[in-house]
């Protein structure tokens, strides 16, 4: 579909949804002046959705890239600790797993980790496409 034609149906999907809102949920959503009103908050979605996300999104790329890290570390974290519980009910002679280095040592090993298992995911779902 041409930009053109994107732009076209995002305006159509945009004046729905504000009519949609005010239909169905009016307990939280008030729009007077009609379809006036609908075409014209419809089209400022539009343009705001065209214009100010796309600097929104650059400006808020740190937090976002900071969310994100701060995710894996969680996740992977979590991910470490269950191996370390469930190894630790296992005979020590036969498996023994310790994370050392504090915290610093667990948020490394969880970005170390996370960093990993993307690689493995690329490269099998690479191969799966070819």
């Amino acid at each position: 579909m041409s930009a053109p034609a994107r732009i076209i149906v995002r305006f159509v999907l945009n004046v729905l949804l504000v009519w949609g809102l005010a239909t169905y949920l009016s307990d939280y959503v008030s729009v007077e002046g009609g379809w006036t009103a609908f075409v014209v908050i419809g089209a400022l979605l539009t343009l705001m959705n065209a214009i100010v996300r796309p600097l929104l999104t650059l400006i808020t790329l740190p937090l976002r890239l900071l969310a994100t890290i701060l995710t894996v570390v969680i996740v992977n974290g979590i991910f470490l600790w269950l191996t370390i519980l469930i190894v630790g009910a296992m005979d020590p002679t036969v498996v023994s797993l310790q994370i050392n280095g504090g915290i610093a040592g667990w948020i490394f090993l969880s970005l170390l980790v996370g960093l990993a298992n993307w690689v493995m995911k690329e490269v099998l779902h690479y191969e799966a496409r070819t």
